[in-house]
This record gives C-alpha cells, structure tokens and sequence, in this order.
C-alpha cells in the first residue's frame, strides 16, 4: 500500500500544527510535506521534529522558497537534516515573474540548476514543482516547464497533477513525458465548473473530475516515490484530509 503524504500547506489555516499531525497519523498518514512558513527558527524546528515523531510521520520533503534555498543553503541543509529530508523542491515563483519568454525560462532552468547543487551535493533530491504557468503558450512545441527542466537533467519534478489539467494540459502525457524525472507528485482535485467557489474550485480528491485510477496507474510507471495530498484552500481540513486518504487507498 502507497504511504501517502500530506502537504501542511492544506492546514495553514487550521491548527495548531501538532493537533494537525496528530489528525494526520490518526488517519494512516505516514509522511507530510513542509512548506516556508514553518522553517521559522530552531525551536520551532525542533518541536516538529518531536511532534512528527510522536505522531510516526516522517517529514520526508519540503517546499522552500527560491530566495532561501539561493541565498541561505546552509540553513536550508540544517533543516533538512533535522527532520530527515530527502527531498527540497521549488515551489514557484512570484507572480510578477510568472511571464517569460522562451530565452528567460530557460534561463530560469540553469539558474534553478545552480542553485540545486548545494542540496544534490548532500545527497538530496532537489527540484520543481509546477503550477499552471509553466504551461502557457510560447509560440513554438515547448512550453515552460520543458525549458526549466533543460536546465539540468539532474533537476527532479514533483508533478502537481491538477495544476496541469488547469494549465490546459493532459496529466498523464506530462506524467509519461516525464516519467524518468518524476520523483513526486501532488494528489489534487479539481471541482466540477461552477462549484465549490469558496475552496478556490479545488475539491477533495476523489471527490473531483481528476481521472484518479488513469493517473496512479501512470505514476506507477515512474519514478515517483513519494504522493502528497494537498488542497490549497479547504474550509475543512479534517474533511479534506480523511476523505482524500479514503479514496486514494482505492485507487
């Protein structure tokens, strides 16, 4: 059976985050993902360390910003030694720079390459996770999230399956483009047009017009080792969390 993971990011707004991950381990979780804002400072990062103990989770990756992985490395590796990461990924970048040309994706690619050697170095997974941008029209065959991953075959994608679908694209042709890349994926799902407005059109997974058992089965095929739920907005995490690991265990 999978070990599903969960993205904290789903539960900012609820808490507080060691009644979180009591819910989570509760609920047959066995990993979770971090995000920025909890790499606050060192006794924060040490009472995850013993609430993720407590609660036999593993906190086997994490989102970082750009600007702190670039500029601090150090940290972003004392962190990630501390809680047993395997995995930093990249999460996005402002919206201002979310438009680019051909020329300054790919740029972004080597760029995001140098700045993942510190965390491959240390024996660490480091690479991207898309949004919908990545997918947007440049006027010739490749798009955005191809000209990033060019910038280094040593760059991973934490695939978020939705996202893709947002973009306009297939999943599963993404999914086979990349299979050998693949290391990750978020577990999201999209609301049918028109519902579930006030959670930003996402839905629980499961619960959405994702094609669940065409996706796992085409990530199956990869090398993706780690599936993090997450819904960027849920009005109840509890909700979003135990129906979404219900229906994941029958994919």
């Amino acid at each position: 059976m999978t070990d599903f993971s969960y993205q904290l990011y789903s539960s900012r707004n609820f808490g507080p985050l060691s009644a979180t991950l009591k819910m989570l381990g509760d609920l047959g979780y066995k990993q979770v993902e971090g995000y920025g804002g909890l790499y606050a400072d060192l006794q924060a990062i040490d009472k995850l360390k013993k609430d993720l103990e407590d609660n036999r989770l593993e906190m086997k990756t994490g989102h970082f910003g750009l600007d702190m992985a670039r500029d601090n490395p150090a940290r972003v590796l004392e962190i990630t030694r501390s809680l047993g990461m395997e995995g930093v990924f990249i999460p996005a970048v402002p919206n201002a720079e979310r438009v680019k040309d051909a020329a300054g994706w790919a740029a972004f690619g080597r760029t995001l390459a140098e700045v993942g050697k510190p965390f491959q170095d240390a024996g660490l997974t480091f690479g991207w996770h898309n949004h919908a941008f990545e997918f947007a029209d440049l006027g010739g065959s490749e798009k955005p999230l191809d000209l990033i991953l060019q910038g280094s075959d040593d760059l991973a994608l934490e695939i978020d399956v939705a996202w893709v679908q947002v973009g306009g694209e297939d999943p599963i042709s993404w999914i086979e483009k990349y299979a050998d890349r693949i290391v990750a994926s978020h577990i999201k799902d999209i609301a049918p047009k028109g519902e579930a407005l006030d959670e930003d059109g996402w839905a629980d997974v499961g619960q959405g017009v994702m094609d669940w058992a065409a996706i796992m089965g085409a990530l199956e095929q990869t090398g993706a080792r780690y599936f993090v739920m997450e819904h960027d907005n849920p009005k109840d995490d509890a909700r979003f969390a135990s129906r979404s690991i219900e229906a994941a265990r029958k994919f």
